[in-house]
């Protein structure tokens, strides 16, 4: 190797050196520099025009907040509950699907992280690597579920998630088929031969492409795979059939999320999908005041999921009602990156950018985020 070429090197370490990055935005930045395009695009588009993807992240910057002063802040704790247990920070590593896209190690690098930094790991339906290697790290793992064709199948999941060790159970009811995905359709994205969904018998290659259309093969396989009839008597059934926590993720309406209370959900994610299923959709943290007021003095949680990039968002996502967060794309960047110390690297930022925030708002622990005043501007 000549001595441009080794320079070049160093200076590549150096950009991806997860020690480095000092917020998300530089996180997002060296993954950048080392993912494919395709893959890029696959992991930051949205569906349609990305109105909703853009509008998610404009949401939370109108979200302007009153601290109070003249409070004993020396001893600020970040710690609380998510369904009943205990979390180090309000936030959950929300499930993605593929993770061996983007770091050998895929899922349980990630895994390996969330649990160093004390906050659930959600493993989702289409993981690259099973649900049993991954609560084998000692994580919190909760399992995120797609309602497959076969209802059946579904509940065997739950149940092998169960078995395995998992705290919780996502059901997201946001996809009776995935959103048009421009940026994947134009790539013709398929996964690579050395990446699998572990939880299912087959996975998105070229082969569920047809030979010229601009097509992606993912949107083919979960078209194939997962099921529109997903309703609430099948909420209903997936209730009487587990013991853990439920959780729904993707509710956006008042409505819906009274009628999971109703049916003993036990938590709602406010989610349109990080903008990938319904563009235009309301972006979540403008959906999220209506859906606490509506489920106020009932026992079911409500989380916020979609635009989450900074421990002030968290913030905001408290003082707004939300018990905490869901962040998915930032755990990609992190994982791309450098693997584990990526995304420990990500929690780790998130973690002292909502120390910092919380104590700065006047507020010794979380509960009294609760209690800010947030003033929404435009």
């Amino acid at each position: 190797m000549d001595s441009t070429s080794a320079e070049a090197t160093t200076a590549r370490a150096a950009h991806t050196d997860p020690a480095h990055a000092l917020c998300l935005a530089d996180v997002e930045r060296a993954a950048a520099a080392v993912l494919p395009a395709e893959v890029r695009d696959f992991i930051s588009g949205g569906s349609g025009a990305e109105t909703t993807l853009d509008a998610n992240r404009a949401a939370l910057d109108r979200v302007h907040l009153v601290p109070r002063v003249l409070r004993d802040v020396s001893r600020c704790t970040t710690r609380t509950t998510l369904i009943g247990h205990p979390v180090r920070v309000p936030l959950a590593i929300a499930p993605v699907a593929y993770q061996r896209l983007v770091h050998p190690e895929g899922e349980l690098a990630a895994a390996r992280a969330a649990g160093a930094a004390g906050v659930p790991f959600i493993v989702s339906t289409l993981s690259s690597v099973p649900v049993e290697r991954l609560t084998a790290t000692g994580a919190a793992v909760w399992f995120q579920l797609y309602w497959l064709r076969e209802p059946g199948r579904s509940l065997d999941l739950v149940t092998r998630a169960e078995d395995a060790g998992a705290q919780a159970v996502v059901l997201t009811v946001d996809v009776p088929w995935m959103g048009r995905r421009l940026r994947d359709m134009h790539n013709r994205f398929a996964l690579p031969d050395h990446v699998r969904a572990a939880h299912l018998a087959a996975g998105p290659t070229r082969a569920h492409q047809a030979p010229d259309d601009a097509v992606s093969a993912l949107a083919v396989h979960t078209d194939a795979a997962f099921s529109s009839a997903l309703t609430w008597p099948s909420v209903a059934a997936l209730r009487e059939r587990t013991r853990l926590p439920l959780v729904l993720k993707g509710v956006l309406a008042a409505e819906d999320a009274v009628r999971a209370a109703e049916c003993g959900v036990d938590a709602v994610v406010v989610s349109n999908h990080g903008g990938r299923q319904l563009d235009g959709a309301v972006p979540s943290a403008d959906a999220l005041p209506e859906v606490v007021s509506a489920l106020a003095g009932r026992r079911c949680e409500v989380l916020l999921d979609s635009g989450v990039r900074s421990g002030t968002d968290i913030l905001r996502a408290l003082a707004l009602g939300a018990r905490g967060v869901l962040v998915g794309r930032p755990a990609l960047w992190g994982l791309a990156m450098g693997g584990e110390a990526g995304v420990r690297r990500v929690l780790a930022l998130l973690a002292e950018e909502f120390g910092d925030a919380l104590g700065l708002a006047g507020c010794a622990d979380v509960s009294a985020a609760g209690e800010l005043r947030a003033v929404r501007h435009g």
